[in-house]
């Protein structure tokens, strides 16, 4: 049955997004709810069973809406330029995952807050250049991306060489302390301070976000093997 066509403007809408992430080396595993959900909304629009979407179960959706315990988890920032955002996230309403770069290129946490004053949710992803489970380490060089969920909007630094975690804490968390255990993953906080001396651009480069200083605390699961890897070069 021929989907209508509110339907093909979501399926667009998802498949771009997904381009996207994709173009800036964003895996879906550091998409978390968002990924979760625009999944969700593909799979029910290409179903032949149903001519209508259907909404992703709540419960898969919450499973990526989580973060550290009580306030260990937070994020700040003030992003100025085609979005201006003084961001301070924190507790219940901040959504965070964390992950190994492909090819043990470092790691990468992702970052998610309620929407703005405007209703616009933004979905900030720090790709860092230092081994997952190294401990403490400074001045690693940092990608940052920004995803305005649901606006097919995607900025990023494009490269490691303009931002800079000065600061970075990587603490092994006990099974009690995370805020899921996964079988098979080891849970780390991952705490970084740092800046940026290039603003995040769209990939177009006709839009840009400045990022002065940013300060955060989220959760990362590693596999064994991406914890035995060799040390990340700069």
């Amino acid at each position: 049955m021929t989907q209508p066509a509110p339907a093909l403007d979501l399926l667009a809408e998802a498949r771009r997004l997904h381009t996207l992430a994709e173009a800036a080396g964003i895996t879906a595993r550091l998409l978390g709810g968002a990924a979760v959900a625009i999944s969700a909304v593909t799979v029910a629009l290409v179903s032949g069973a149903a001519c209508t979407p259907r909404q992703a179960p709540v419960s898969t959706v919450a499973a990526a809406d989580s973060c550290l315990p009580g306030e260990r988890g937070y994020l700040r920032v003030r992003v100025r330029g085609a979005i201006d955002a003084d961001i301070d996230w924190r507790g219940p309403q901040l959504h965070c995952e964390g992950g190994a770069r492909p090819e043990g290129r470092g790691l990468r946490l992702s970052f998610g807050g309620p929407p703005d004053a405007q209703g616009r949710r933004l979905r900030l992803v720090f790709g860092i250049a230092a081994s997952p489970g190294s401990g403490a380490s400074r001045d690693r060089p940092t990608n940052v991306t920004i995803i305005v969920e649901g606006g097919n909007q995607l900025y990023a630094t494009q490269g490691d060489d303009k931002c800079t975690v000065e600061s970075l804490e990587q603490q092994p968390l006990e099974d009690s302390e995370a805020g899921r255990t996964p079988g098979g993953y080891h849970v780390y906080r991952i705490a970084a301070r740092g800046y940026c001396i290039d603003p995040a651009a769209t990939l177009q480069g006709n839009s840009r976000l400045y990022i002065n200083r940013f300060d955060f605390a989220g959760e990362a699961q590693f596999e064994d093997n991406e914890l035995n890897a060799p040390d990340t070069k700069s």
